[in-house]
Parts: C-alpha cells; structure tokens; sequence
C-alpha cells in the first residue's frame, strides 16, 4: 500500500515537472519576437530582452540551489511561479505606460517603457532559472537517474520544445504585421494569458501532494563541493558550451541570411532558424521514446560525432551549392533559395536536441546530497547561451559568418570528449548518501 502511494505520489511530481518544462519555454521564447518590436524602434533593443533572461541565470543560478536545499523542490517551484506572474505583469506595465516619457534623449530619445520591458524580462529570467534549477533534477531523481532519469529529463524537453515553437506563432498571429507603431500592447493578451496560466499553476501544485525525490536537505553537512567530483565540473564546462552551440547555430545562421539581397531574405533566414527548433523537437521526441533503452552517454557520443560531421559540411562545402529551402505554410515557415550549408546547419538540431538533458544527467549522476548544488552550478552557466554566440557574432563580422562555426565546432568536440571521457565518475570515494545523516522519518 505504502508502495502503491508512493508511485502515485511519484507520478503526481512528474507530470507538474512536464508542465513546468514547458512554461519555461513559454516564458523564455517570448523574450525574441518581443524583442522584434522593441527593435523596430531602436537597434540596439531587438536582442536586449534575451540579454536580460540570460543575465539573471548568471546571479540566480547558485541562489536557486541554495533555495532548493532550504525550502525543498514544491516550495521554490512556487516561489518561481509567483516571481514570474510577477515578471509578466511588469512586462504588460510596459504597454500601459506611454511611451511619452523620455529617459534618454538624443536624436532617437530611449523611452521609459523599454526600461520597464527589459526589468519584466530580467524578472522572468529568474522565474526561469529557478523553475529549471527544480525540473531538471527532479525529474532525473524520481526516474532514478541513469537511463531512467534521462529518459524523463527528454520527455519533458520535448515539450519544452513545443511550448518553443508555439510562443512565437501566438506571437505572430496577435501582431500580424510589424510595423514601427507596434507596441507591446499588441502582445498584450498573451502576456496576460501568460500571468493566469502561472496562477492557476501556484494554486494548483499548492494544492498537490507532490513527492519529494530528496529529504529535508537544510541539515546536510557538505563537506565538499560538487565542484569536487571532476565529470561534474567537467559537465558544468559543457553546459556552459553546449547552451551556445544551441543559440549560437541558428542564431548566426540568421544573422548571415537576413543580411543576403534576395527578396524576403529576412523571413527565409527566420524560418531557417524555425526548422532547426523544429528539428529539436524531433529529436527530443525520439530520444524521449529510446532513452529507456540506450544509454545517456551513447547518445551523446552519437549525438556530438554527427553535429561534428555536419558542422565540417557547413563550413566546407561551397556556397555555390544552393537548395530549395522547405516551405510549411501552417508553421509559417517560408521558402527560397539558400547556400546548402544551411541544411547541414538546421539538421544540427538532432543533435542538440539531446544534449542538455544528456549532460545534466552525466554530470549529477552519483552526486546524491550534492545534486541541489550542483544544478545551482548549471544554471549559473546557461549564461553561456549570452556569452559564446555574442563572441561567434563577432567572429562572424569580422571573419565571415561560415567561419563563425569554427567556434561551434571546437565547443561540440568538447562535448565530444566529455561523453567519451570527462563523464566518468572517478570520485566515487566521496560520501554523498543522506541515509548516514538525516532523522529516519525525513527519508
């Protein structure tokens, strides 16, 4: 009886951490088309929005963990829910201030409902941090970690990628066509949306039991950081890299075919990007389905090997060599004429698809009471997602967009050897049980 209660309580937990995935996907991919109409009106604005959600990783990231070993998995999922109703409905504060009250002057004067924007979107950026410091390790711990863990950890990215590719659509369709007097109050109904989907969310999981993967963590003694066990600090590294082969691949992709003369570059360029979320959500999908069978390290060997080939194709192969760019009309997706190099470079999304969820996995595995730390730690490191595609941007100005992705691939051959080698716990003389520690009515 006492079993059957758990496995209840189990799948409870599991199915509020799907959801969970996927609203921070909500949250995070409004910040670029959002980010669309605050550029049409200043240059610099278009990715200022993103910039913000990434940034607030970088302080957030080790007080999420710290908040996970106080306060538990259920309390700082709500926590994170709360902060970001909170975000959202600073972001909607934006539509309603007029946009008549200049803060910067200047031939272009910077308005004060921009400011108000970007404090919404850094607001949401610790919502997110947070919810993805409770969701991933959860979901790794309640499948039990290995193959098992991974497993969940890729069901809930699928719809994580879901979530992605449907914002930006609903997006779309409420702004219709972008124009210089586009303002956030266009938007205004999915923000709104937005901020009743995390209220019905708060006063529901305050409502549900949820099982709990770890005891009471705020009496643990940690006689060690996690930073101790080499293939975490290793998969930390890899996050770090890996979050910036994600932005950085399509993102860069984007930039170089915006910038071509056809006609309607700027909207192929954006659907290019499209297909390789697209691909994402396959792969996802599939690893989501597999992962109970095949190992989290063979994927991720296999995974990086084939993004390393692809990547030599894209750079190598002449631009001369043009394809026919897919068209699907009900994902707005468009058509034309592009270098051939873009396939090889959308189809990348295969591979990524499964590489977050495989490192986290790798990385905590063994880690016992210092998993909460530890995701801290890797969330500390999306940041990276800022960092390296701003560095391959420049690289791409200064050198040529192809030879941008010399960058992605010295990141994927990292990733490389982290599945083939760094992945290996070689620590495992380091006591990590709770069972030695804690009251046994708190296991």
């Amino acid at each position: 009886m006492a079993t059957s209660v758990k496995q209840n309580g189990n799948t409870v937990a599991i199915v509020t951490m799907f959801f969970v995935f996927a609203m921070i996907s909500f949250v995070t991919n409004m910040a670029a088309p959002f980010g669309n109409i605050w550029g049409f009106r200043y240059a610099w604005a278009g990715m200022a929005g993103n910039l913000m959600n990434f940034t607030a990783y970088l302080f957030m990231g080790i007080p999420a963990g710290n908040m996970l070993i106080r306060y538990g998995y259920k309390k700082t999922t709500l926590i994170a829910l709360a902060v970001g109703a909170i975000g959202l409905g600073v972001q909607l504060l934006s539509s309603v201030v007029g946009d008549n009250i200049i803060v910067i002057g200047g031939e272009n004067p910077t308005t004060l409902n921009l400011f108000i924007y970007l404090l919404g979107a850094l607001i949401c950026g610790f919502c997110v941090c947070m919810l993805n410091t409770v969701v991933n390790p959860m979901l790794n711990l309640l499948g039990g970690g290995g193959n098992k863990g991974n497993q969940l950890i890729q069901t809930g990215g699928a719809l994580n990628s879901l979530a992605g590719t449907l914002t930006p659509m609903m997006v779309g369709v409420l702004v219709g066509t972008l124009t210089k007097e586009t303002t956030m109050a266009s938007v205004a109904p999915l923000v709104v949306t937005g901020i009743v989907i995390f209220v019905l969310a708060f006063i529901v999981i305050s409502f549900v039991k949820l099982q709990e993967p770890q005891a009471n963590l705020s009496n643990v003694k940690y006689e060690r950081s996690p930073l101790a066990f080499r293939h975490c600090l290793l998969g930390i590294i890899a996050i770090f890299f890996y979050v910036g082969i994600e932005i950085g691949i399509p993102g860069e992709m984007n930039a170089w075919i915006s910038r071509e003369s056809f006609e309607g570059a700027a909207a192929v360029a954006g659907s290019l990007a499209a297909l390789y979320w697209l691909m994402m959500l396959v792969g996802r999908f599939l690893s989501s389905i597999i992962s109970g069978k095949v190992s989290t390290r063979a994927q991720l060997i296999t995974a990086s090997s084939v993004a390393i080939v692809l990547v030599l194709f894209a750079i190598f192969l002449p631009e001369d060599i043009t394809f026919q760019s897919p068209q699907i009309d009900m994902l707005n997706i468009y058509s034309g004429e592009v270098p051939m190099k873009c396939l090889f470079l959308f189809l990348c999304g295969l591979c990524t698809s499964v590489m977050w969820g495989g490192i986290f996995n790798l990385a905590t595995e063994g880690l016992g009471k210092y998993t909460a730390k530890a995701s801290g730690l890797f969330m500390m490191m999306v940041v990276g997602g800022g960092i390296m595609p701003f560095i391959q941007d420049w690289i791409g100005r200064t050198a040529g967009y192809v030879n941008s992705y010399w960058l992605v691939l010295a990141m994927l051959v990292y990733i490389f050897y982290y599945a083939i080698i760094g992945s290996k716990n070689v620590n495992t003389d380091i006591p990590v049980s709770l069972e030695d520690e804690l009251d046994p009515r708190d296991l």
